[in-house]
């Protein structure tokens, strides 16, 4: 059994941001930042993704790298934005391009029929995700019933679509960019659109072009990922671990408060308005806090290397 090398170089901390191509899952879009981190010779260090994209989506994909693994969580619930198209006139069971068609239609809406509807479907909407998913019924993934023959039933759940903007129109699609809520399905979304419109359809592409405070400036490449296992400085790449919390304002500490934070001790007599802040003892970060009445509570941790002793 081949042992891996001795690592060179330190576990990192932060994100990497992958533009994420379409046929790749997320799991593996993961797998390849692992992969690339022991081909580098760095540490071992936990990875995860910020917010699932299908396989046959593509776009920003944020990926974790130990302790920013702690913000996951915060990612998963970030509104996102997605530019996707819509094929009037075939509806198929998996409500994209990967499924069988189960329902057609003649009526092709026009650009003004399209903008018309889009109001419709702004704001608080009741939405039914698609039984091709990975939401569980009964213990099981839905997609696991729905391949197995098994008739699927999902609730409707609330979401909030922020924006929703149409980019283009042909005779017989729409391309729309939509601002959306945690738990939103943009396939059920467009699905729904064409129904309102009195026909049916499909996603034919999709793309989430921001995840939190992540976009796609912030993306790179699989071929830039894959730079960092021959040897490419991963620094160059790496976003830091406060980047995930740009709308959180910095709670600025000193030595002594810095240790009574990491030691678990609550800070009494705070200045700030209640809310939540990024502690930081000059540029690092030290810990997730709430301030309540003056008083701060410890959300979440931060064991970052070069906190001042």
């Amino acid at each position: 059994m081949n042992q891996r090398p001795d690592p060179v170089h330190p576990a990192p901390n932060g994100w990497i941001i992958l533009d994420k191509p379409r046929g790749l899952g997320s799991t593996q879009g993961v797998g390849a930042v692992k992969r690339n981190l022991r081909e580098g010779l760095y540490a071992r260090t936990k990875v995860g993704h910020g917010g699932t994209l299908d396989p046959l989506a593509e776009g920003v994909l944020p990926i974790a790298l130990g302790e920013a693994t702690k913000l996951a969580g915060r990612m998963l619930d970030a509104t996102k934005i997605y530019e996707f198209t819509v094929q009037f006139g075939e509806q198929t069971d998996t409500l994209d391009t990967e499924g069988e068609i189960v329902e057609t239609s003649d009526v092709r809406p026009s650009r003004d029929e399209v903008e018309a509807a889009l109001p419709h479907f702004t704001g608080a909407i009741e939405q039914v995700p698609p039984i091709y998913s990975a939401l569980k019924v009964d213990g099981k993934r839905a997609y696991d019933l729905a391949r197995a023959g098994e008739e699927v039933e999902l609730k409707t759940r609330i979401v909030t679509i922020h924006a929703l903007t149409l980019v283009e129109h042909t005779s017989n699609s729409a391309t729309l960019t939509a601002h959306v809520s945690k738990g939103t399905y943009i396939r059920s979304l467009a699905r729904d659109i064409a129904h309102h419109l009195g026909t049916c359809g499909h996603v034919t592409y999709l793309r989430r072009t921001k995840a939190g405070p992540f976009a796609a400036k912030d993306a790179i490449s699989l071929d830039k990922l894959n730079e960092i296992g021959s040897g490419a400085p991963l620094n160059d790449l790496l976003l830091p671990l406060e980047a995930g919390l740009d709308d959180i304002p910095a709670l600025h500490l000193d030595q002594t408060d810095a240790q009574a934070v990491r030691a678990g001790r609550v800070l009494s007599d705070l200045p700030q308005s209640d809310g939540l802040y990024c502690g930081m003892l000059a540029n690092v970060p030290v810990a997730l806090i709430e301030i309540i009445a003056g008083t701060s509570k410890i959300v979440r941790g931060f064991n970052l290397p070069d906190i001042a002793k």
